[in-house]
């Protein structure tokens, strides 16, 4: 039987319209629960042996939103943001808001786009996802497309990097990020109302943001949830240059050539560019959210559905001296400037409007004490949008229509010897229809649906613990290409992991993971051919690609000697057909080409954290922080994989008494020579941070008052991970206030 979005849903909704019929089977009363005794569809991990952020209220916990896994170690980089700590790095893009994590960049293509780079892979490396399900939009396509997730209403955001992954989806061979809302109440309140409100300022970008959320049951064992938040920013504020040292250079020279030709207009034009500084044009954002929902719960059984709209619009720096080259009916055209012919065209700013509706559905459906303890459904369907401007006039539009779900059985513990064994199993679909519209649409039309089968079961033998996992999976993708008609490929992919962790003493454990993971290529990998304005790239796919694999292999170590908690992680991968894309030094249109290429590649790296305490005195603490990470990959040319970060290391003392925390940190960053061909390298630096933050109210954090300086010492930073990092460098000195409340 082929497998639709109808036929899935279908089966899919089985166990959501199951819940009600078997819960009012029940003996027991379906009257409201307190909050404990309602089983939570996103359990916390019961091993918190990885380390904790002073003040970050668990943040390197572990939360695993994988059914039926409490305890997950092949997952041995995972980390999770929340409360104080998502308040003292909020940002409008996921991306930044993960940026100090060990193992973790972003690309910062703009302001208003900044997807995560997780172990020096973003892209189709990289799932992003809203409650355990995809994000259902089209950043993954392009650095420029801003992921459709809004940070402000997130309660808290898990990162999980490793072979455990696979569970949620192939293609997150560099890892998985999620962003965990309360859009469907994930248990019963056991208060009349709850209320979660986050509001905002900065300097550098003369920021004003606010959201909040509110909570509340409403009898008969129904839970409500309505949710809505607004964010504003102007262009960004940065320490010097516009232009990179690099780019800077070439601009003067090429200054210095037209002024040698007599072109002193055009001489001009190209200095003003190189000496621009202070302010980065065209970098404005402006964000809206709004969404609520509704979950019913009886006993170990809940049933839940959520509606959200998200609506963005930010602007795409230009190339100083050269803005945006656009493609005009066969004329190759420099913002206001012919070239050879065509005509005058004025100076126009790009941005993009990006707008998504999106509706979630999920059950957990209790099986009593048998084999299977429960199934577990998620379902999310979204219409996005995407239009790209050239100043007022529509340029390319992008639309995706597509839906996502996945079943799971989780199975009840088993006694098995001195521990136990325990797991899932389950399926996922997913159904993606992408149109992009407008003479530079890049990517032709396709749909790509993808059905998988996957599996994890744990086995604890008390000290020792052993999880093997599998998944497989089957992705077709049709298209409509520009110039070989309608295309068809499917891919069949396998991947595996097998992980054992041993505890030496109290909480402390070593393990070691291998695994086996296969990527299917993205429409986009294949069948890319035009021009893309945002990205100022002509983009050529492969429609030959094969499927990317690779071996891995991880050592971790983790948990607490004495008072100092420490979390450690050494990994390599070598892949086969490795995919990526690559400047040829051709150009197109007046676009520099980049191409998707293949072939194999190696890499390995490091990320390490270490907490402790310094000083405990009375009603004082002194506490460090101290995180690194490295990543290295190198095809099997001998040349580095492009856009990889370099090394990182950050220190951070946080100071505690009564009702305030004071935080200092410092991040350096090396810089980046090790570059492929045609990209340029990236000098390092370092930021300085600190942060105080007030607790007003004794013995909670119901409320915290937090100002913040970033960015201290004014100093021109610029990410190695990003495509626009000669001419988009990160925010100057910024001074913040936030104010966080939840009661």
């Amino acid at each position: 039987m082929k497998f639709t979005p109808a036929t899935f849903l279908l089966s899919a909704a089985i166990p959501l319209f199951a819940t009600p019929l078997a819960a009012m089977a029940q003996e027991a009363s379906p009257a409201p629960l307190a909050q404990d005794d309602t089983r939570d569809p996103t359990p916390q991990s019961g091993d918190q042996s990885g380390p904790q952020e002073p003040g970050s209220d668990d943040l390197h916990s572990i939360y695993v939103t994988a059914a039926g896994v409490d305890r997950l170690d092949i997952v041995a980089g995972s980390s999770v943001v929340t409360g104080v700590a998502l308040q003292r790095e909020s940002s409008g893009q996921i991306g930044e808001v993960l940026a100090s994590l060990p193992g973790v960049s972003a690309t910062s293509f703009a302001p208003g786009a900044s997807r995560p780079v997780l172990r020096g892979f973003g892209g189709e490396r990289v799932r992003v996802l809203s409650d355990g399900t995809g994000s259902l939009d089209a950043s993954s396509t392009s650095a420029d497309h801003a992921v459709a997730v809004d940070p402000l209403i997130a309660d808290r955001v898990e990162v999980l990097r490793g072979p455990a992954v696979l569970l949620y989806g192939s293609q997150a061979i560099g890892g998985a990020v999620n962003v965990i809302t309360k859009r469907i109440p994930p248990r019963l309140p056991d208060e009349a109302v709850h209320v979660d409100a986050l509001a905002g300022m900065d300097t550098a970008s003369d920021l004003r943001e606010v959201g909040a959320s509110i909570d509340a049951p409403i009898g008969g064992g129904f839970a409500v949830h309505v949710d809505g938040s607004h964010r504003v920013t102007n262009d960004l504020e940065i320490p010097g240059f516009v232009a990179s040292p690099f780019l800077r250079a070439d601009l003067l020279a090429d200054a210095d050539e037209e002024e040698e030709e007599g072109h002193l207009e055009e001489a001009a034009e190209l200095r003003e560019a190189a000496n621009a500084r202070g302010v980065l044009p065209n970098s404005f954002t402006e964000a809206t959210s709004a969404g609520a929902g509704v979950a019913w719960f009886s006993g170990a059984s809940n049933i839940g559905a959520s509606f959200g709209y998200y609506d963005t619009t930010y602007g795409i720096p230009g190339l100083p001296g050269i803005g945006h080259v656009h493609h005009d009916e066969g004329e190759d055209v420099i913002d206001g400037e012919e070239e050879d012919h065509g005509e005058e065209h004025g100076e126009e700013n790009v941005s993009i409007g990006l707008r998504q509706y999106r509706a979630d559905l999920r059950g957990e459906l209790d099986l009593g004490s048998g084999f299977f303890d429960s199934v577990q459904t998620r379902l999310g369907w979204s219409d996005y949008t995407h239009t790209e401007f050239e100043g007022e006039e529509t340029g390319t539009v992008f639309d995706v229509e597509g839906v996502e779900g996945r079943v799971e059985l989780v199975q009840s513990r088993r006694a098995l010897g001195a521990g136990g064994w325990r797991g899932s199993t389950g399926v996922q679909y997913s159904h993606v229809d992408f149109q992009a519209l407008g003479e530079e649409a890049f990517v032709p039309p396709n749909v790509t649906e993808s059905f998988a089968v996957f599996g994890l079961q744990e086995f604890d033998f008390d000290a020792l613990e052993i999880e093997v996992g599998a998944r497989y999976e089957n992705t077709s993708i049709d298209a409509e290409t520009f110039g070989l008609g309608d295309v068809s490929r499917d891919f069949g992919t396998f991947s595996a992991a097998v992980g054992a962790g041993y505890t030496l003493f109290d909480d402390f454990r070593v393990g070691l993971n291998a695994s086996r993971t296969e990527r299917a290529p993205s429409a986009q990998e294949l069948f890319a051919d035009g021009p893309h304005l945002a990205t100022q790239q002509f983009e050529i796919g492969n429609p030959g690609l094969a499927t990317e694999s690779s071996w891995g292999g991880e050592a971790y170590l983790r948990g607490s000697v004495g008072p100092v908690q420490v979390n450690a992680t050494l990994y390599r991968n070598w892949f086969d057909d490795f995919i990526y894309l690559s400047a040829t030094g051709e150009e197109e249109d007046g676009l520099a080409v980049f191409a998707f290429l293949q072939q194999d590649a190696d890499q390995w790296g490091f990320e390490a954290q270490a907490t402790f305490p310094i000083i405990e005195t009375g009603g004082f603490e002194l506490l460090g922080d101290l995180r690194a990470d490295y990543t290295r990959a190198t095809l099997d040319s001998g040349e580095p994989v492009p856009r990889i970060p370099p090394l990182s290391l950050y220190g951070a003392l946080e100071a505690r008494l009564d009702h305030v925390d004071l935080r200092g940190e410092v991040e350096w960053h090396d810089e980046q020579d090790r570059v492929a061909p045609l990209e340029a390298p990236t000098d390092g630096y370092t930021m300085v941070n600190a942060s105080i933050a007030w607790h007003p109210l004794e013995g909670n954090d119901n409320i915290v008052v937090m100002a913040q300086v970033n960015n201290i010492l004014d100093e021109d930073a610029r990410r190695a991970a990003s495509f626009t990092k000669d001419f988009v460098p990160l925010a100057g000195r910024n001074f913040r206030l936030s104010v966080r409340t939840s009661f």
